[in-house]
């Protein structure tokens, strides 16, 4: 994963979870890697790993079972996709009607 000075990295890393629960690689309910396996995967500092962990545990995305490890929540996909359609007609397409307005854009162009 490459990691932009944008965003904090844990942010970022939470992004990337997201997609892999959006595309289906980590389906509703499943366990996922470990902190130190994520860290090591990601090639980051595994606090860093433990504050998105808890982010996504925050916003229900994340479930931890004592013992066990980290799971996707029963409806973690459609917790995602909720957020990024709120993000994205809060964000995204205010920001998209500036910028064809600033180039002075129609919708039928």
């Amino acid at each position: 994963m490459q990691f932009n000075t944008l965003s904090p990295i844990y942010l970022q890393i939470a992004q990337y979870m997201h997609d892999l629960i959006l595309n289906r690689v980590w389906k509703d309910g499943e366990r996922i890697p470990s902190v130190r396996d994520m860290a090591m995967e990601l090639e980051v500092n595994p606090n860093t790993v433990i504050r998105t962990y808890a982010l996504l545990q925050e916003e229900g995305t994340l479930e931890n079972q004592r013992g066990i490890g980290y799971f996707t929540a029963k409806d973690a996909r459609s917790l995602v996709l909720k957020k990024r359609r709120e993000r994205f007609l809060k964000k995204e397409v205010p920001a998209l009607f500036l910028t064809m307005e600033t180039l002075g854009l129609t919708m039928e162009d």
